[in-house]
């Protein structure tokens, strides 16, 4: 098996040297869960950052406890970081793209407050697919690229950034309604976490739409 190699600035480098002064890398978290919001991570890069902290790769690629070591590294490494939620009910109403699109215009404005200069910025966003453009009244450059949560620094620190807020959240739900293991499975539909709602019910926490009957 082919070593996966650390992200790196060589596409965000590609970008300032092509007129974008400031980057905001984009990945999202939670897509494919049955309870829990959405969330969109940002970090925001300019060509003078420094190194980015040692070890830092796309979430997936990291354990929990290494995540949460990482992610005020990532966030106090970027010039700026945000994540925007979308909950369930938005997801049930508006369908998961358009939640996703919801949750990053809500990260774009929580940096816009912070001072980060968003109408100078290029959107680097992880896959191939732009579902943020739609959600958007004055719409940003918004750059797709395939695996940029593997290759791209800025995206992979969003995605720890955004994993790890969003991680938090599923762990605090679970104290309040115990039994469907979220403090281990984050809301993603493991066997044991249909179990409990075939025997619990589903929660306001679920997205309802996407229980199997």
């Amino acid at each position: 098996m082919t070593p996966v190699s650390d992200p790196h600035l060589e596409v965000e480098t590609g970008m300032h040297a092509a007129g974008a002064r400031y980057v905001i890398g984009c990945d999202e978290v939670g897509r494919g869960a049955i309870a829990g919001p959405v969330a969109v991570g940002l970090c925001v890069v300019d060509s003078g950052l420094g190194a980015p902290p040692q070890g830092l790769r796309d979430s997936k690629l990291l354990s929990e406890k290494r995540r949460e070591e990482l992610a005020p590294l990532a966030a106090g490494w970027a010039l700026y970081s945000a994540v925007g939620l979308a909950s369930s009910d938005e997801v049930d109403r508006f369908g998961i793209v358009a939640a996703l699109g919801i949750a990053g215009r809500r990260a774009l404005v929580t940096l816009h407050e912070a001072g980060a200069r968003v109408r100078e910025s290029v959107v680097l966003l992880d896959g191939s697919h732009d579902w943020l453009s739609p959600a958007l009244t004055r719409p940003l450059p918004v750059q797709t690229r395939v695996k940029a949560d593997r290759d791209c620094v800025s995206v992979a620190a969003a995605s720890v950034v955004a994993k790890v807020h969003r991680d938090r959240l599923m762990i605090d739900a679970d104290a309040v309604h115990p039994g469907y293991g979220w403090s281990g499975n984050k809301g993603y539909g493991s066997a044991a976490h249909f179990a409990a709602i075939a025997e619990l019910g589903a929660t306001d926490f679920h997205r309802r739409t996407w229980l199997h009957a």
